[in-house]
């Protein structure tokens, strides 16, 4: 018999009327909860529901940048060249219930240096996902891009009763997929010629992060993000990636 990726890991009993192999029941099947528009607060982030006369003259600044086509380029619109387009964009977004839409505020400024959302928002299957990410390059590799990401996880997980968060991304976007990597995403497979995005074909690589991990991936997170974990001049101690892979390990080998 021909075995897949993930195979080993697929839960599983025997359906007691015909032997057959079938999903076990779950504990709790009820739709999980639908996110809100409220602030999700951490350490070095916080979250805020988009507002376009709160936020948009920050969030202007931090996508108009000199790299912004670079920045851009893997999502599905393109940098705005003109106030007049930004502040559009953002009425649309900020009255989208799904994608819903927040900014990310860096608390050591208290500046708009990005947004981001939770999107395919499904809770009858318990699954959501994080998407249309912009991350500015005052915040770009930082405790607070990876707070970020931790908050989206947790209010999933802890608050709203989901079993699945996903991160998808076009398959040809290199740190993204490094990004899912390190935040302790798996890596589910290639689904090809998936959609058009910009005139382009866009071939899009799923991970996801599932309940079962989410205990471990949690600690992993609160590990890496506690100050002790930094130095003087801010250098980490221990990476992430370290952290979330064998946290990642200890759950496979139960």
């Amino acid at each position: 018999m021909t075995t897949y990726l993930h195979d080993d890991q697929i839960p599983r009993e025997a359906d007691p009327a015909t032997g057959l192999l079938i999903g076990p029941q779950l504990a709790d099947p009820a739709p999980a909860l639908r996110p809100e528009r409220i602030a999700l607060d951490g350490r070095y982030c916080r979250l805020e529901p988009l507002d376009p006369a709160r936020h948009g003259d920050q969030l202007w600044q931090a996508v108009t940048v000199p790299d912004a086509d670079s920045r851009f380029l893997y999502l599905p619109v393109a940098a705005p060249k003109a106030r007049a387009e930004h502040d559009e964009w953002m009425a649309t977004r900020s009255a989208s219930a799904d994608p819903l839409y927040f900014a990310v505020v860096d608390k050591r400024t208290g500046r708009v240096e990005g947004r981001q959302s939770l999107m395919r928002i499904d809770p009858a299957n318990q699954s959501i996902e994080i998407g249309d990410i912009y991350w500015g390059p005052a915040i770009s590799r930082s405790q607070v891009t990876t707070e970020a990401n931790f908050l989206f996880a947790s209010y999933a997980f802890d608050r709203l009763r989901y079993r699945r968060y996903e991160w998808k991304c076009n398959a040809l976007n290199v740190p993204s997929r490094q990004a899912a990597e390190r935040f302790g995403f798996t890596y589910e497979g290639l689904f090809r010629r998936a959609s058009i995005v910009r005139g382009r074909s866009r071939d899009t690589t799923w991970f996801a992060m599932i309940g079962e991990e989410w205990p471990a991936l949690k600690a992993a997170y609160e590990q890496w993000l506690d100050p002790a974990n930094f130095d003087a001049a801010g250098r980490q101690r221990t990476s992430l990636s370290s952290l979330t892979a064998a946290a990642l390990r200890g759950v496979v080998s139960r």
